[in-house]
This record gives structure tokens, C-alpha cells and sequence, in this order.
């Protein structure tokens, strides 16, 4: 009943924009983010940040208003309609304040910035988020959604404080910024200790205790799949052949695929469930969690052949490219969980629907996807497999590629229909850090099936951010739109760049990305590092500053770009035979050492790495005309503890020169600095990798 009458509201509210989009129009107007401009008519006198808004409280000696969100959140478009759209609300904010909206997308260090305060002083935080800040941008106050009401409540009681107990306000903005500065440091360890199985061992062990052993993932909800944490566990298993971890991201990947998480008509995730089943999606779908599970999936295909896992990743591909991508080669963000102002309207279907549609295959259809008339959701029927797929060739006599194609043909009928409705909001904005995971996505993909066509087309996307987000060869942009790159990258857009020029290397053996690699990472040092820890800051010396200078190093939807730049820097090392690379992973690691065997769930991207301090990687030398060849059937196999590098031609790599022959493609299997005598029989090298 509450979401029929959310939705007429909407309807209305929605109509009442149009003309609001005629009477008012703020300094959003001028912005590229779709989520600003969705701000853009809004009576609220919204400013975009920068310089001169800080300028401009401190001339009205008004505190600041910092509202942050994304295009794809549900509930900052409910505070919008409900807040920002209402005048009388509006003219509050405008007298009492200088109102600054941030799309968290665009700018996450502004994000995690006031995200920090808010978490310091509620204890939680979320989207969308509320922070009031002095006029120098000291928070001091701040929350995430608040119901119209409250929020007037909250404004006169904020902007009165400001006024009136002025010294109890600058003390409160003092001790969150002390908060800010120091939360998160990290020390240099003054000796790198060793690393040890035992240690990752016993950490893992603690985190069993959470697995979900009935619908995997964490014991709890809401359900984010977290990529970076299942892949950690998949690598976990492939050293230590634990097979109750290999269990549970099984049953976690098959979970998944089954429920309602999982676009069971065109394809692709949504961002999390809001139930422990991974029935009831936000039906929100972002780049950054489809790029990883392709990348996951891929790999759990590698290692188990088993054929949902390759049909997950072609109808995630299918969806991206459908839904994602424009012509120019790269693709967009995110598509917004609503449409017509109803969460997952898009989605969800009716039985009667169902029944026009398919005709006598509904029966079969809606009874594996439990679809009903009274419906399985509040909307309507979030299609999710209940049924075991036997039982239902069994009791319908069916063989299984007779099912199988009805459920293919089924759903092509379903698409075409879903098609013709009114779409959820498009964020068409790329951003350099998601397009990298996708390209390294692409790559991983191309690793487990073999088809060329998912190499170039990570090629084609690395290419546009050449062409498009690069600056003097190494510098990156973070956005673009419509022929307009912006806004000085971060350090996730370096280091996942980074990881895909890497990967692009060694999946096309072509060493310009390489090279490419190389030179941003001497960028990235000396732009990014801090020689007090030996970390990275998430933003550039070349920035403005903000209230503090924050450093990323837990994972979270996205991995961590500190253990990204680690990875990198450890890769880069080897494959260039740099040491001061590797020195550099090694001490960051050691850093982190203690943060990843206490809290492991939330550091699977420093796990990935110590398991290669643990037990080195081979290296493996690809060299003569086949040798494109030879790795495209080696990497169809799942070796994490393999470093691939080769090359079709004379090279001057340290690991490849003077090992060409033109006549015969061989292979030379190296690790801690032996080699065993090159060979040409491929078999020959898997055996030797296999008896480790």
C-alpha cells in the first residue's frame, strides 16, 4: 500500500518539476554529473564545490550544507521530492545556509571526507548524506536521510546553534576534524616481518564463523556480494585446498546467480540485497559491482568448468554492453534502481503478463521463478529460483536441453517486452576507475573462454582512456561526458588503471602497456606517496585541500586502492624486475599486516597479495611465434600463483631477452630466481607447476 501511494506521489511530484523546471534553475546547471543536474531546478540555491563556495560562506558567515548522494540512490531522490523540491523547505536552506551538493561519484574524496564526520559523530552513515560544516569546511553536525519534518527541525536547530552558541559549535568542528586527521593513519612498521600461512590461516578460520552456510555469503543482511572477499577465498583455496571455502563461494556464486540479485531476464547485478535469500534486490545495477563479478565468475569457471558460471558471465557481458556502453568505447555508471518513481518497477512482473507473453511455457516458466498471482514482492514478481531444475524435468518429463531452451526463449520474450517500458535513469557519466575494472573484468573473461572478442574489446576501452582521460601521457582525468573529461583523478582511478594496462600485457603480450604502466606508476609516486608510512593518499599533491588528507586501505564494494597500488607495484616489479617496486609492496603489506589478520573480510585485496609473499609465484616465459597461442589455452586454467609474460618477437624485457626462436615457441618456468631448463611441451610446465 505504502509504495501505490509513493508512487502517485511521485507521479505528481514529478509533474510539478516540469514546472519547477521553468521557475527555478541553481549553479548546478552548468555541471556535467547526472546527479547534479537532477538537482539543477531545484528551488535550493545548490552550489557545486569549490573555492569559491567556501568564499562565500565565510562572506555571509553562514555554515555550509553539504548534501551528498548518487544518481542511483533510491533515497536521495525520496529526500528530493520530499525536501529539496518544496519551496517553503527550500527558502529555509537558502536563508540559513550555503548549500552544497556532491555527487559521491564524481568526487569520493569530498565523500569520504564528510562521510568520516558523519560516522564519527552518529556512529553510522549512508546515502544520502547531510553534513553542516563551518564556512571553511570543519564539519561539526551532519546525519544521512531525514523525513521532511525533522529535516526543518534539524535546520532551525543547527543554524541556531550557529548563532548562538558559536563557541560550543567551534569546539565540536575542532574535535571531528582532530577525529578526521587522525582516524585511519597508518604507520610505518619499522622491520617487514615474514608472512605465514599459519597466520592467514587461523584468520580465515574466525571469518568461517560468519559464512552463511545455507545461502552463502556473510551470515547477515542486507547482502553485498563483495567480489574482492570471494575472490581472496577462491585464491585461499587454491594454496591450501580448504575445501570447505571452496564450498562456500560456491554456494555463494550459485546463490547469487539464483535470486533476485541477479537480472534473471537481461542479465546482470544489482547492487545488494536487502534480504538474506539475495531475493528482494535495490535494484540500482552499477558498473563497478558487474566489472568484479565478471572478473569472479570467470575465475570461479576456471577452476570448476562449471557451465552457469560461463552463462552468468555472457548475460552479464550481454547486459553491459546492451544497457552500459556508448559508441565512443567506453561504458556508464550506473542505472537507477527506480523508474516512473517506483523502486524496481522496470523489473518486476505480473502473472497475467507472464501468461500473455509465454503462453503454455508460463506454467513451467513462473513455477521455476516463483512467480504468482498474489506476487512474491510488494510490486510484483522478482523472478528468483526457488525450484530445483530436476524435480521440474522430472515432473514435466522434459529432457534438459528442452528446458533449458524454453527458459532461453522465455526470457528473450520477457527482454523484448521489458524493453518497451519506461526506463530507470541512465548515469551516463564514465569514470576512470570503473571503466579499468571493467577492462581488467573483459580480461579475466577472456582468460576463461578463449574468445578474442573480449580482449579487444578491453582494448577498446583502455584506448578511449589514452584518447580521452589521459593528460601528458600519465595524467588522468576521473570523469567524462559528452566530450568533456574533468576533475583530476584519484588514486583508484590510477591503480586500477594500472591493474588493467598490467593485465592487458599480459593477456595481449603487446609491451606498450607495459610501458604505459610503468610510466604512470613513477606518477603516481611522486604525486601520490607518503614516505612518513610509506602509503598512498587517496588524492593528488596537485589538489586542493580539503578539511584532512584521507588514505584508503580497507576494502569495500570496490577494493582498496592502497592494496591495489600494492598489487600493482608487485607485478610491476617482477614482470620489469624492478626491486624498488617490490620493496615498496612489501612494506606497504607489512603495514598491513596486523589490519588484515584481525579484520580479513574487509582486506581481501592485501590477502590476495600475502598469499603470493607466502608462497612466491612462478613466472612463466611464453617465447616464439605461438606463443599468443600457448597462453590462451594456459590461462583457461586457474594458476594465481602464476606469472604470465611472452612475446612473439625478439624482446628487451629482463625476463624475455635473448630467449626468442623463431622456429620453436618454449617455455621457461622460473621462481626466486631459478629457472628450470626450457621446454616446448606445454604439459610438461602444468606438471611441474602442479607438483609446486
Amino acid at each position: 500500500m505504502f509504495f501505490g501511494i509513493l508512487a502517485l506521489y511521485f507521479v505528481e511530484a514529478q509533474t510539478q518539476n516540469k514546472v519547477m523546471k521553468e521557475k527555478h534553475t541553481n549553479s548546478l546547471i552548468n555541471e556535467t554529473s547526472p546527479y547534479l543536474l537532477q538537482h539543477a531546478h531545484n528551488p535550493v540555491s545548490w552550489n557545486p564545490w569549490g573555492d569559491d563556495v567556501l568564499q562565500k560562506a565565510q562572506a555571509r558567515n553562514k555554515p555550509l550544507l553539504i548534501s551528498i548522494g548518487y544518481s542511483a540512490c533510491h533515497w536521495c531522490h525520496v529526500m528530493e521530492h520530499e525536501s529539496f523540491e518544496n519551496e517553503e523547505v527550500a527558502k529555509l536552506m537558502n536563508e540559513l545556509f550555503v548549500c552544497v551538493k556532491v555527487d559521491r561519484e564524481e568526487r569520493p574524496d569530498i565523500d569520504q571526507v564528510y562521510m568520516d564526520a558523519v560516522q564519527l559523530i552518529t556512529g553510522r552513515g549512508g546515502w544520502p548524506l547531510n553534513c553542516f560544516a563551518l564556512p571553511d569546511g570543519r564539519p561539526f553536525y551532519g546525519g544521512t536521510y531525514f523525513p521532511s519534518d525533522d529535516w526543518v527541525k534539524v535546520l532551525k536547530a543547527i543554524s541556531n546553534a550557529y548563532m548562538t552558541e558559536k563557541e560550543k559549535v567551534l569546539r565540536s568542528a575542532e574535535q571531528v576534524s582532530e577525529g578526521l586527521r587522525t582516524s585511519g593513519l597508518i604507520l610505518e612498521k619499522a622491520e617487514t616481518s615474514l608472512f605465514q600461512m599459519a597466520d592467514l590461516v587461523k584468520s580465515v578460520n574466525v571469518w568461517k564463523s560468519s559464512f552463511d552456510k545455507k545461502y552463502g555469503g556473510e551470515n547477515r543482511a542486507p547482502k553485498f556480494p563483495i567480489p574482492i572477499s570471494l575472490d581472496f577465498l577462491l585464491n585461499y583455496y587454491f594454496y591450501t585446498k580448504d575445501v570447505e571455502v571452496l564450498d562456500h563461494v560456491v554456494l555463494s556464486l550459485d546463490k547469487m546467480a539464483e535470486g533476485g540479485i541477479y537480472d534473471q531476464v537481461g542479465g546482470g547485478f544489482a547492487r545488494y540485497s536487502v534480504d538474506e535469500y539475495w531475493k528482494v534486490p535495490h535494484f540500482e545495477k552499477m558498473l563497478y559491482d558487474n566489472a568484479q563479478l565478471l572478473s569472479l565468475y570467470s575465475n570461479a569457471y576456471r577452476l570448476t568448468k562449471k557451465a552457469l558460471y560461463k552463462r552468468i558471465v555472457e548475460e552479464t557481458i550481454g547486459f553491459l554492453e546492451r544497457e552500459m556502453s556508448f559508441a565512443e568505447g567506453g561504458f556508464y555508471s550506473a542505472l537507477d534502481a527506480d523508474s516512473e518513481g517506483v523502486e524496481g518497477k522496470f523489473y518486476v512482473w505480473e502473472k497475467e503478463e507472464l501468461d500473455q507473453l509465454l503462453g503454455d511455457d508460463s506454467i513451467i516458466f513462473s513455477e521455476y521463478y516463483e512467480v504468482s498471482k498474489s506476487a512474491n514482492w510488494e510490486e510484483g514478481n522478482i523472478l528468483h529460483i526457488k525450484k530445483d531444475k530436476k524435480e521440474l524435468l522430472d515432473k514435466y518429463q522434459l529432457s534438459e536441453r528442452a528446458f533449458d531452451l524454453l527458459m532461453k526463449e522465455s526470457k528473450k520474450k520477457l527482454l523484448q517486452a521489458r524493453e518497451e517500458r519506461i526506463r530507470p535513469g541512465l548515469d551516463d557519466k564514465f569514470l576512470s576507475a570503473w571503466n579499468a575494472l571493467l577492462i581488467k573484468g573483459y580480461l579475466d573473461v577472456y582468460k576463461a573462454i578463449g574468445d578474442e572478442t573480449y580482449l579487444k574489446k578491453a582494448d577498446q576501452i583502455a584506448n578511449f582512456i589514452m584518447a580521452r582521460m589521459m593528460q601528458s601521457g600519465v595524467q588522468l582525468f576521473r570523469t567524462y561526458k559528452k566530450g568533456d573529461s574533468r576533475i583530476n583523478a584519484f588514486l583508484d582511478d590510477y591503480t586500477f588503471t594500472l591493474e588493467a594496462f598490467i593485465a592487458l600485457y599480459q593477456a595481449s603480450f603487446d609491451e606498450a602497456w607495459l610501458n604505459r604502466a610503468d610510466a604512470m606508476m613513477a606518477y603516481v609516486i611522486k604525486n601520490f606517496y607518503d614516505d612518513k608510512s610509506g602509503m598512498f593518499f587517496y588524492t593528488s599533491v596537485e589538489d586542493a585541500k580539503l578539511v584532512a588528507r584521507k588514505m584508503e586501505v580497507m576494502d569495500n564494494v570496490i577494493p582498496s586502492s592502497n592494496a591495489s597500488m600494492a598489487e600493482s607495484l608487485y607485478l610491476l616489479g617482477h614482470l620489469l624486475e624492478d626491486e624498488k617496486y617490490v620493496e615498496l609492496s612489501g612494506q606497504m603489506l607489512a603495514n598491513m599486516k596486523e589490519h588484515t589478520l584481525k579484520y580479513l573480510s574487509y582486506h581481501g585485496k592485501w590477502a590476495n597479495l600475502m598469499l603470493k609473499q607466502i608462497e612466491s609465484p612462478y613466472e612463466l616465459v611464453i617465447s616464439g611465434s605461438d606463443a599468443r597461442q600457448y597462453q590462451k589455452e594456459f590461462n583457461k586454467r586457474f594458476y594465481p600463483n602464476v606469472l604470465i609474460l611472452g612475446s612473439e618477437k625478439e624482446s628487451e624485457l629482463p625476463l624475455l631477452k635473448n630467449r626468442f626462436n623463431n622456429e620453436i615457441t618454449s617455455f621457461y618456468l622460473c621462481k626466486d630466481k631459478a629457472c628450470f631448463a626450457p621446454t616446448s611441451n606445454m604439459e610438461e610446465v602444468i606438471r611441474r607447476i602442479d607438483l609446486k
